[in-house]
This record gives structure tokens, sequence and C-alpha cells, in this order.
């Protein structure tokens, strides 16, 4: 990992621009201690969401499914037909 040192000012409202490569980016800032700031790339992904990937069956679930598709594997559609000849034979009864 390459690490880069560069002597930025923070203003007088406390804002410290990080540069074009931090930009429409997601970031966590992380007090390391005093004086010591991390500045981390992150995703966020929504609150009733999260119990997804608190979920490994769910979510292995989920990773296969999309793997299948992506692979156009896609389950047979239910028989249209027929559950519309056993609604009117239920209808009749």
């Amino acid at each position: 990992m390459k690490y880069t040192t560069l002597t930025k000012r923070v203003d007088s409202k406390g804002r410290l621009t990080l540069g074009e490569s931090f930009a429409n980016h997601t970031v966590l800032v992380e007090s390391q201690g005093e004086g010591e700031v991390l500045v981390r790339l992150a995703r966020v992904i929504p609150a009733r969401e999260g119990w997804l990937y608190e979920n490994k069956i769910a979510l292995d679930s989920v990773r296969r499914g999309l793997k299948q598709a992506a692979k156009r594997q896609f389950a047979k559609g239910p028989d249209l037909e027929a559950a519309a000849a056993l609604a009117e034979q239920l209808q009749d009864e």
C-alpha cells in the first residue's frame, strides 16, 4: 500500500479539500486519537437492507440467483393455462 503525504490547510470553517480522487464519493472520517484522522472511501446501504448482509444464507441465495440470471438460467414460470382451467373448475362448483 502506497501512502502519500500532503500538506493542506483547514479553512476557518473546519473544511478540508481532499482532491479529485475523492470527489462525489462517500467517506468515513475516523478520529485516530489526538490530531489524527483517517479518511476512507465507503459504501452505505439503507438500514432496511442491512439484514441481508447479516444473514449469510439469504445473501448467498441472492448472489447465486444473480449469477444464474447473468447466465440466463431462469426458473420456468407458472403454467397459466392450468391455473386458468383450475379457476374455471372452482367457479363452477
